[in-house]
């Protein structure tokens, strides 16, 4: 039998009981999660077909106790592609269509598609009873992240943020050096993604002033679904560059930003920060355009958390970096001391009082000083894939290594820092427990959208 996570620690578990007592008293969930079936196969619906929506069913479809019954995209030529992949699989443009006929019989779904339509999908799912992968960051905005939390937590149903790296060796092995103090206490911790490529994704905007009719092929307004009515313009929204909008995507940080606090989180079993500030690219601040539609091309987030038993000190803080901003001498140095002759391009560091531990994004934990850590016995961690593993918890009903009791706090965090990214310069005090900014009316207005008329949704939170 596959490995099992390991159990939630005393203060995530009481967490989780008082979410899912919270979910049901908002009602959050109106159908339990569904039994594993007598023939022991998973029905599962894909809601996105292409892009990582195309790699995540790629990944859950060799699973041999998972069957792709039903398959969603608003693009018919992605969803034909993903069709010739799965012939008996039924097909659908709109993904409430594709629940009303088949949600009796589906035990899991994906949700796959751009950011703004997380939150509406994964809790149609949820409140179904249904079992859901979610790609990161799971949701657009902070309020929808706890939403999902809750529901989830209440509905009892097994869910996996799309962490996928999370999963792999090398980031099993940091959790557990973390976990196991080999550094000591931990005292500062730097995450960065300076990605050479990341141009491509990171529009400075304005919206074109040209826009032409949607192909035949893509359903514009399914696309658009909860977000402001736009006209359609071809290469700076659908397929990928849709991250470049405040409407649709959360940025760089948004992006990549699970992905690299994983392990650091689940690692020093960190909780809600208690203050989040930002500075950004000064191109970006200075023109109102842009900071009305887009994300700028350089960010550098400081959230403070409170200490405990992992860490130094009452407080402690976490620091993230992309586009021109880089991590500080300090990170640069260890890293040349570690045989890099540059800084890796996306990493976590987390400083100690006995040593650091540097993680290259992909790859495997490097410990600092080199020469004190050269006989530590180091664990062989490996086992199933993320996606593997979400359908095993599923099958064995036991929590996944990033499920929302784990990851929802993180990606609370995660979207906590693109509000911040919005107040630059700002000191924003966060109040987890009331869901609130406590210093900053114009910062409360981003931790939730108005959905567009005709896709209104209660969060219940």
């Amino acid at each position: 039998m596959p490995p099992t996570p390991p159990p939630l620690p005393r203060k995530e578990f009481l967490s989780l009981a008082a979410l899912g007592a919270l979910g049901l008293a908002a009602g959050c969930a109106t159908t339990s999660r569904r039994p594993v079936p007598r023939d022991g196969i998973l029905r599962h619906a894909a809601i996105g077909a292409g892009g990582m929506g195309g790699t995540d069913l790629d990944q859950l479809r060799t699973h041999p106790r998972l069957r792709v019954t039903a398959l969603c995209d608003t693009d018919a030529t992605l969803l034909a592609a993903a069709k010739r992949k799965f012939p008996d699989a039924r097909t659908y443009t709109d993904w409430r269509e594709l629940f009303a006929k088949e949600g009796d019989a589906l035990e899991t779904c994906n949700v796959s598609i751009p950011d703004h339509m997380h939150a509406v999908v994964a809790l149609a799912a949820i409140r179904r009873g249904i079992s859901v992968y979610c790609q990161k960051p799971m949701a657009h905005d902070v309020a929808e992240c706890r939403a999902l939390t809750l529901a989830a937590a209440a509905a009892g149903v097994t869910t996996q943020l799309g962490t996928q790296h999370a999963g792999g060796p090398g980031d099993r092995l940091a959790v557990h050096l973390l976990r196991t103090g080999v550094i000591g206490k931990a005292r500062r911790a730097y995450l960065c993604s300076n990605r050479s490529t990341a141009g491509r994704y990171r529009l400075e905007g304005p919206r074109p002033a040209e826009t032409t009719p949607p192909p035949d092929s893509l359903a514009w307004d399914l696309w658009l679904g909860n977000a402001p009515a736009r006209p359609y313009a071809p290469k700076v929204y659908h397929r990928t560059t849709w991250r470049s909008w405040q409407d649709f995507g959360t940025g760089w940080s948004g992006d990549i930003g699970c992905h690299i606090f994983d392990a650091v989180w689940k690692g020093l079993g960190l909780t809600a920060p208690r203050t989040v500030t930002a500075d950004v690219q000064s191109s970006w601040r200075t023109a109102p355009a842009r900071r009305a539609e887009t994300w700028p091309q350089g960010n550098h987030i400081t959230w403070k958390f409170p200490g405990n038993a992992a860490t130094e000190g009452p407080d402690f803080t976490v620091e993230w970096f992309d586009g021109e901003f880089f991590p500080p001498a300090e990170a640069q140095a260890i890293a040349r001391e570690l045989g890099f002759a540059k800084y890796p391009e996306e990493a976590a560091l987390v400083v100690g009082t006995e040593g650091a531990l540097l993680l290259p994004h992909t790859s495997g934990p490097r410990l600092h000083p080199a020469p004190k850590f050269a006989s530590l016995t180091r664990p062989n961690l490996t086992g199933p894939s993320h996606y593997h593993g979400f359908v095993d918890a599923c099958l064995n009903r036991t929590p996944a290594d990033s499920d929302f009791a784990r990851s929802g706090p993180m990606a609370e965090a995660v979207i906590l820092g693109t509000v911040a990214i919005r107040q630059p310069g700002d000191i924003l005090q966060w109040d987890s427990g009331r869901l609130r900014v406590l210093n900053s009316a114009a910062a409360n207005r981003l931790l939730r959208r108005t959905y567009r008329s005709g896709w209104e949704l209660d969060l219940k939170v």
